[in-house]
């Protein structure tokens, strides 16, 4: 079963009218990893889609999303997919794939049907492709791995690079995922805008009870969204995307747009921030 549902753009203007419901309606991403079900978001930000597969020890095949417009979705696209479960398969191009917790699968344009199987828990990202590169699968110590802050700061964090120039090529799918030390809980900040790329965020591994804060806007309207466990946002190219926890927590970082530079941003002063 596969369920897809559109997001459209809207200009920062009137993201600033709305209210914390019109926030979540527009950019929160809520409902994934429903066992037995393919759930995905087509967002108009750069085309993005987002969403998940939960096999439960089944298969589920993805293949047909008509808001594609292609009688299959990865005929114009490439894919990455997370498996933040157990280790499970995924086949595509006649090829089967096991796939690890934290690992990562590129998949390029053109590969045909994917079929998630086994007990992972898949997270799916896709992105309009102009030219096929190679299916990988990406894992840790192959991924690039990034130190960053400090714990006086409580941003001390590891960035693990997996879909980056420097370790797979894509087509523009940018991908990898932050984890934080112990007592570090912002991600992101000083903030940034990258108006060339929109963003998307999967937040996960928070605690039973836990938040995070999610910042976004323009630097001087900034707004929050409160993310739970494995929920996603979405991030405008004009938005900043920062945020802080009330505990520890990892979370996927996903970027599509008009390079792969994953230094390509706009650093925002802290004093200009509103």
């Amino acid at each position: 079963m596969t369920q897809t549902e559109t997001r459209y753009a809207i200009d920062p203007a009137s993201a600033r009218s709305l209210d914390t419901q019109g926030l979540r309606d527009h950019f929160h991403v809520g409902g994934l990893f429903a066992p037995g079900e393919i759930r995905l978001v087509y967002s108009h930000y750069d085309r993005l889609i987002l969403g998940s597969a939960v096999p439960a020890g089944g298969a589920l095949v993805l293949d047909h999303v008509a808001e594609a417009g292609t009688p299959s979705i990865l005929a114009r696209r490439e894919m990455g997919v997370l498996n933040i479960g157990p280790a499970g398969e995924v086949t595509v191009g006649g090829e089967t794939h096991r796939i690890g917790t934290g690992e990562i699968l590129y998949i390029g344009m053109g590969s045909g049907p994917v079929t998630f199987a086994g007990e992972g828990r898949y997270y799916i990202l896709s992105a309009p492709a102009h030219r096929i590169c190679p299916t990988r699968l990406v894992t840790a110590d192959i991924a690039r791995r990034v130190e960053m802050g400090a714990k006086a700061t409580a941003n001390e964090r590891v960035i693990m690079q997996f879909l980056h120039p420097e370790v797979v090529e894509t087509c523009q799918l940018v991908m990898g995922y932050t984890r934080f030390q112990e007592g570090s809980v912002w991600n992101t900040m000083p903030a940034h805008t990258h108006d060339r790329r929109m963003e998307a965020y999967l937040y996960f591994d928070l605690a039973e009870g836990s938040r995070v804060f999610h910042l976004m806007g323009e630097p001087t309207e900034t707004r929050h969204i409160v993310m739970g466990n494995e929920e996603a946002v979405i991030s405008p190219p004009w938005s900043i995307h920062a945020g802080a926890g009330t505990g520890a927590y990892t979370f996927c970082w996903a970027m599509a747009g008009d390079n792969v530079d994953f230094t390509d941003m706009d650093m925002v002063a802290m004093e200009t921030l509103r």
